[in-house]
């Protein structure tokens, strides 16, 4: 699946990983989360096969074939290979579930379709979303700009990468890890257990020094990338490990100065004992 918008959608409260295919202008959502949801299963991925199995047997192959393997982040942090499907096939896919969430989760499936085609048409509509659901959430005005802002810089940054051959999910998820290492010291997976995360965003429970120095590693990774018109992955990674380097030399600096490390096992989890973000 070409393009690389990847992403998390709730649905009562529960995470749903979906792809966007900018291609072929489509969602795909990952079927075991699906599962997970309908089925209310402890172990959606049994479940999963056992049900592919049933539609193969009563002739529903095509289904089943629609079904395209693509590396998502699971909950250790790792990209791992799951089945994702498009709406069309997913709605399918949830008439075999007897479930009474069914109906709720069609009518979720068509309205996210629908916010989609409302934010190619208009792209503030998606900054504008994203900004209500972090507010909901309780965080304060300035993080949000930060935040957004933040949001900004990677996209910028990845599509130097989608322009420059690098095409491959797990490219992207080993540059990222290039920057982080070089910037605060860790992989994103090493950042997210500190912080006791599981397939919580990272970024969404950053403070804002953390936030800040993200930004500038990245920023900075575009810029030197640029600069060096660099090309293919063994290029990128270069320019990757050379921008991560201009934060971590400017953290460093700030902890011996202020006396006080950067990167931190604040989480913004409720009901965690970790700090929370200041009210304001």
């Amino acid at each position: 699946m070409a393009g690389q918008s990847t992403q998390i959608a709730l649905f009562e409260g529960r995470q749903i990983r979906r792809h966007w295919d900018q291609e072929k202008e489509h969602w795909y959502f990952s079927v075991v989360d699906i599962v997970a949801v309908l089925a209310d299963s402890k172990n959606p991925a049994v479940y999963w096969r056992v049900l592919k199995k049933r539609l193969l047997d009563e002739g529903s192959d095509e289904t089943v074939t629609k079904c395209n393997g693509l590396k998502m982040p699971a909950a250790d942090g790792k990209m791992r290979l799951t089945d994702m499907a498009d709406t069309e096939t997913m709605l399918r896919i949830i008439q075999s579930i007897p479930s009474p969430k069914a109906e709720p989760f069609k009518r979720w499936l068509a309205k996210v379709g629908y916010e989609r085609i409302q934010e190619i048409e208009d792209p503030e509509l998606a900054t504008k979303r994203a900004r209500a659901i972090y507010k909901a959430k309780g965080y304060p005005d300035a993080w949000i700009e930060k935040r957004m802002r933040s949001i900004a810089i990677r996209e910028e940054l990845t599509d130097e990468w989608e322009d420059r051959g690098v095409a491959e999910q797990k490219d992207y998820a080993i540059l990222t890890a290039e920057i982080s290492k070089a910037a605060f010291g860790v992989t994103p997976s090493e950042y997210k257990r500190l912080k006791g995360l599981e397939r919580q965003n990272l970024r969404d429970h950053m403070n804002d020094l953390e936030l800040i120095f993200s930004m500038l590693g990245e920023a900075a990774t575009t810029e030197i990338t640029r600069n060096r018109d660099t090309r293919g992955f063994d290029e990128n990674k270069q320019a990757a490990v050379d921008g991560g380097s201009v934060a971590g030399n400017a953290r460093k600096e700030l902890e011996a100065k202020s006396g006080k490390k950067v990167v931190s096992k604040e989480n913004y989890l409720p009901g965690e004992t970790a700090k929370k973000l200041p009210k304001k």
